[in-house]
């Protein structure tokens, strides 16, 4: 197990506007001395695009975790049954959010789980009252937690699949699995938006002022390698950019980023100054970059101190 701190920053910048505003009076200076004594790291970045099914930070925590990191392919959910289990025996796991898609003209837009006030009884419930569909189609519900639940199945096996983060408050069209690929499931989105439009699961939420469940989400989907990774230390992942920059609060990422350079980032850096072995990860939208403090030659010393690399300059990269 290695024994570098590695901090895995998801979040870091976006390419929307908002982001771009807030980047131009960002002022990180711990990062920025910390980018000095740092090298690119040879294997830790990637370049994607922002319609991946597969997050840049998730790719990267796959990586870091020993996972397969192919696009929409990452097996999340096998992973955290095998946390639980150790014998998977090959099966092929997916997660499953209960979730309300609200439609419009032009759009179908999936509302945050989070926002449906579901409890373990509730989500149990509704857990009872759907599985048996799935179950016509090989597919075993587990409650897991209120708003995400595991599922079973030959159909998880090599199906490409949108992280829930990836479609958070977007249009769920450009994300669904491809219909040739994912017929079952599109089936099954049907049959649980009229099963659940008039049942009573749903009029006694709506009586008590609650959102409506009306369809569900799909993601993590994959089986494990014949032999699992060890259980690698996994990075130091603070969230609170990513939960922001998913609302484009630009304001109040602009702040937790102050906060995030002030703790975790000038941590790193005294680790760093220290001799410690330490890697950062930050990650965009559609990219990652990846940084060590592995040696340096001298013309690389001499440009990191006369033409140091600026925090901003590399967030509007990702």
């Amino acid at each position: 197990m290695s024994d570098t701190t590695h901090l895995l920053i998801p979040g870091a910048a976006s390419a929307s506007e908002g982001c771009q505003q807030a980047l131009q009076n960002l002022a990180l200076p711990h990062l920025d001395r910390l980018l000095a004594r740092l090298s690119p790291h040879p294997t830790g970045s990637d370049s994607g695009e922002e319609t991946s099914f597969s997050a840049p930070h998730e790719r990267a925590l796959a990586r870091a975790l020993g996972l397969p990191a192919e696009d929409g392919h990452i097996p999340w959910a096998a992973w955290h049954r095998h946390q639980q289990h150790p014998s998977t025996d090959g099966e092929a796991w997916a997660f499953v959010t209960p979730c309300q898609w609200q439609v419009s003209t032009d759009h179908v837009t999936l509302r945050d789980p989070e926002q449906l006030g579901l409890d373990e009884a509730a989500s149990r419930a509704l857990l009872a009252i759907i599985s048996p569909w799935f179950a016509e189609d090989g597919i075993t519900l587990h409650y897991d937690q209120p708003t995400r639940w595991l599922a079973s199945g030959p159909l998880f096996a090599d199906l490409a699949t949108a992280s829930l983060e990836r479609v958070l408050l977007r249009d769920v069209r450009a994300w669904m699995p491809h219909a040739q690929q994912a017929r079952t499931l599109h089936r099954l989105h049907s049959e649980m938006q009229m099963l659940l439009y008039t049942h009573a699961f749903n009029d006694e939420r709506a009586a008590r002022g609650l959102p409506v469940v009306n369809s569900f989400w799909v993601h993590g989907a994959g089986a494990l390698p014949a032999s699992p990774p060890p259980g690698a230390a996994a990075p130091t992942m603070p969230t609170t950019l990513r939960d922001t920059a998913l609302r484009e609060d630009w304001r109040t990422w602009a702040q937790a980023w102050a906060t995030l350079d002030a703790g975790p980032v000038a941590d790193l850096l005294r680790q760093a100054e220290a001799g410690a072995p330490v890697s950062l990860t930050l990650c965009g939208d559609r990219n990652a970059q990846a940084f060590h403090n592995a040696p340096r030659s001298l013309a690389r010393r001499f440009q990191g101190f006369f033409r140091p690399l600026r925090a901003t300059d590399l967030l509007n990269k990702l």
